[in-house]
Order: structure tokens, then sequence, then C-alpha cells
């Protein structure tokens, strides 16, 4: 009998289904910070050029002044999402001025925690509520943390796919409750095999001294100014990124939707004793999370949001829309620091995660996950390194090698449905990377500053300034011109009518959001 994962690739191959890949959907969300001309974090407000980081639908900023955030619309296509990304790109570094794009995902020069600016968004509640989370992740986490860059990839499936599957599984439910089952499902197999990502794609195996503040660290000394993990991959996911000791504890739940919810809204709305200190208008609650998006996760199941909804309100009123993928480094040997042979794979990857059983997580299952992904960030290009599956030691290069035997097929799809052979290059190029560590995005980093006798800073700051000029070179079309123009000025014009809309008092404002909370 034909296996789960042998029955959704006939399904996914067959002539009736194989066109409806060619309408998957996928966002980009890329972040930069701006630098001034000696490689420090940019002071400057917000350029003026850009709008309003609050209401501009293609560049705002995350937690810095200077963490610029570029984003694309929603698209079918590979070539022309990466083709507006690069829009927002030229049109960003010729209004820089002396400023450029840091693209690394580790931080270019900080100077001390107070010399970060925090994000401003104007006079409006939802303004002051997003500086406000800020303040608290500053006083949280430091904001050094908070300075780390990533690239986000968003990723879903037309609504015909899943009647589809949903047709050929025989699935009882509704048709939002088997998505967002499917969703789940996909989410926990994401989580299972993520370190292959981490391994395949990590691009930051090394960190300017100063960032760490003087914190613990088992990194060791690449020269006077750097710090690097002989076989690290992705710092900016391990200790020294995306984590806290408050959230080393957080046992969120993906084995379904009820299950995430309740247990993320209780780390919401359960007071964190190593937070009543806080000063009160310099976080939004004493909660272990302020908000959903505190929650430092690879993925999360995703769902548009209307006006003052909260993210849990919406995927619990319509289930999951989408799923977002937060693990992937900026590479700073690519212009845009992401580019299609990546997206390929990406894509290959989570369709493979859907297709295969996906059985509900343990408290077993979820400590081996979390420990494999913590061995592949720290040591992913050691020499015979073993991870654990199912309680069992196997070496990481013998499993890579199954997976990606089994994400090829799914690509081999792919490829039939585009027809042509861009999805099993992408595999091919990472079966490479499997079998010589050297080629992976955190070895090329380490050799090329080792060829230059650099350090992280000036490694980077060559990479950023090259890919700034390279984008410079490129003229913008007066169309481009026109749309950016055009999305300036109504940025502005949105920002203004939420300020005069946001009438009361703050905190009753503040009130009426967490209510929702208590409400789910």
């Amino acid at each position: 009998m034909a296996t789960q994962f042998e029955q959704r690739l006939a399904l996914l191959g067959s002539k009736e289904i194989k066109p409806l890949l060619n309408q998957i959907q996928r966002g980009i969300e890329k972040e930069s910070l701006r630098m001034d001309p000696e490689g420090r974090l940019a002071q400057t407000p917000h350029p003026a050029a850009f709008g309003s980081a609050l209401t501009h639908p293609s560049i705002t900023t995350d937690f810095s002044e200077a963490l610029l955030e570029f984003i694309t619309p929603v698209s079918n296509s590979i070539e022309g999402s990466l083709a507006t990304l690069a829009g927002i790109h030229r049109f960003a570094a010729q209004k820089l001025d002396s400023e450029q794009l840091w693209n690394a995902s580790m931080p270019c020069r900080l100077g001390e925690e107070q010399d970060i600016p925090i994000g401003l968004y104007g006079s409006s509640h939802s303004a002051t509520m997003k500086t406000r989370y800020r303040l608290g992740l500053s006083h949280r986490y430091g904001r050094k943390m908070q300075t780390i860059a990533g690239i986000h990839y968003n990723f879903s499936l037309p609504e015909t796919l899943w009647q589809a599957l949903k047709l050929n599984d025989a699935d009882p439910n509704c048709e939002q409750d088997f998505i967002t089952c499917g969703y789940f499902n996909l989410i926990r197999n994401f989580r299972r095999y993520a370190w292959l990502l981490i391994y395949l794609f990590g691009a930051a195996p090394a960190v300017s001294r100063c960032f760490l503040n003087g914190r613990p660290h088992g990194l060791e000394d690449w020269d006077e100014h750097t710090l690097y993990g002989p076989y690290a991959t992705s710092l900016r996911m391990g200790d020294l990124g995306y984590s806290s000791v408050a959230q080393k504890n957080l046992k969120i739940c993906y084995n379904k939707l009820e299950n995430y919810i309740d247990t993320l809204c209780g780390a919401i709305t359960t007071p964190h004793a190593g937070y009543e200190n806080i000063p009160a208008d310099e976080q939004l609650s004493t909660g272990l999370l302020q908000i959903e998006n505190e929650f430092y996760s690879p993925i999360r199941p995703k769902r548009v949001t209307k006006s003052g909804e909260i993210p849990l309100g919406a995927l619990k009123r319509a289930g999951v829309e989408y799923v977002e993928v937060r693990c992937v480094d900026i590479n700073p040997l690519l212009p845009m620091g992401i580019d299609s042979t990546q997206i390929r794979f990406l894509d290959s990857f989570l369709l493979f995660c859907l297709c295969q059983p996906s059985p509900a997580c343990d408290a077993d299952d979820i400590a081996e996950i979390t420990a494999n992904f913590a061995e592949v960030v720290s040591r992913g290009r050691q020499p015979g390194l073993q991870l654990q599956r199912a309680g069992e030691s196997i070496a990481m290069q013998a499993w890579g090698t199954e997976l990606l035997e089994q994400i090829n097929q799914v690509a081999a799809i792919l490829d039939d449905s585009h027809d042509g052979s861009a999805y099993r290059d992408s595999c091919s190029l990472q079966k490479l990377k499997l079998e010589d560590p050297e080629q992976t995005p955190s070895a090329q980093v380490l050799s090329i500053m080792r060829h230059n006798k650099e350090s992280f800073f000036h490694f980077a700051y060559r990479q950023s300034s090259e890919m700034t000029d390279y984008f410079r070179e490129q003229p913008l079309s007066p169309q481009e011109l026109e749309k950016f123009a055009a999305e300036r000025e109504q940025s502005l014009v949105d920002q203004a009518a939420i300020e005069a809309d946001s009438t009361g008092n703050f905190e009753d404002y503040l009130a009426a959001f967490f209510q929702q909370y208590q409400e789910l």
C-alpha cells in the first residue's frame, strides 16, 4: 500500500492538480539596518523619502528607527517577488544619501544600548502601542539583540489545491478546519526538519565582539574584534540571537489550533515576576509575552487581521491563512540576501513538510526538536555531527541525505508544473552543501574573512558597500519613481487619518485591545 507521502505526491503530480502548484502564493519581508559612512548604526530618523513607517505598504521599520523592513505584496511569481524586492532596494539605496544598507543578519557597529533609536510611528494610539511594545522589548532583551536582521518568507497554497487535498483525504471536516489542520501538520514537520534549512542557508557564523556586551558565550576569538563558532551556521538563531531565558520554558503547542491559541494566550495573559519592575509606560503588560510577536519561533501560523484585531483572534475567527517562515538569515554574498534558488528550495521543503505524516508532538518530541535545532545552529558543520531521531542517534549528513531525496521528489513535480528543472537544480546544489560543508554560506563567509585576513565587521561592511553600489548603479524607471512617490504621499495621508481617528485615552485603548485575549 502506498504511504501518505506517496499518495500526496501522486495527487500533486496528477494532470488535474499539477497546474495548481503554479498558484502558490509568496511574500517576502527583508530587514536591513541603515549605517552611516563609518559603518555605525544610523542615528537619523526614518528617511522622509520613505513616507510613514506606520502605513507605507512596502517600506517600514522593525524594532529600531534604523532597522528598515522591505515588504513585497503577495504574488504567485518568484521572479516577480524578487523584482519587486530589488526595486525597493534600488529606491532605498538611492534615497539614503551618505547612508548605506547593512547586508548581513548580525549587526554593524552599534555603540551603547542607549544609542540604538527605537522606532517611532506618530501620535496615534496604534503608533504609541508599537513604540511602547519596543520599549518593553528593550527592557526584556536589550536593544542590541533587536538589531539582528533576517528575512521572513510567507507561503500559502491556493484554496483550490486545499479542496483537492480534502477530497482526496475524504476528510469530513469543513474546508477551513481542514486547511488549518493541514497548515499545523506542515508546521510540526517544519519544526522537526528546520535544522536542515539552518545548515544549508545559515549565513551568520561570526559576530562583532561589541555586540555581546560582556555576556557569556561559547564562541572563539577570530581576532580582537570578532568572535565566531568554528562550525556555527546561524548565531542569529541561537542563544545570542532570538532567544531569552524567560522563554526557555515556554511550551507552545502546535498539535492543533486550539492548543496553540490556549498556550500562547496563556503566555500573554499570565504575569511574569521578572517584568513587574519595568515602568508601566515602557511596556504593554507584565505578561511573559506582551503580544504574539514577542514569541520567537522559526515558523508561525498567520492570518491577515482586521483593524484592531489581535492575531490570535484572527486565527480563532477564520483559521490559518498562510505560514510565516522566520529562520532565514540574510546571505551577505547575495545582493538582496536571498535568491530564486533558495526560494525554490523553500517551496519544495514546505510542500515536503505538508506531504509527510505529521504526528502530534509530546514533551520528548519537543525536547528533541529543540536540541537538534540548537546543535546545527552552533556546530552544524562539525564532522560526524549526530542528531536525535525518535530517541536514537543518527548522523546529520545521513539524515539530511534521506530528506533531500524526498524533497527532490517534490521538486520534480514542481518542475513538471513549471516546465523546467530549476527546482531540482536547487536540490542538487543543496546536496553538494551536504556532501561538502565548505559549500555552505556560513563556511563561505569564514573562508572569505580568512582569505582577506579581515574581521566580521570589515567583511560585512565591504559586502554591504558593494551591494549598495550595485543598487545605486541601476536607475529607477519613471514609473517606479512615480509609484514610490504615490506610496509615500498616500502613507502620510493614511497616518494622518489614523491619528485623527485616535480619540479617547490610550490606556483605555490598550485595555480594550487586551480584553480580546480574555474573550478567546
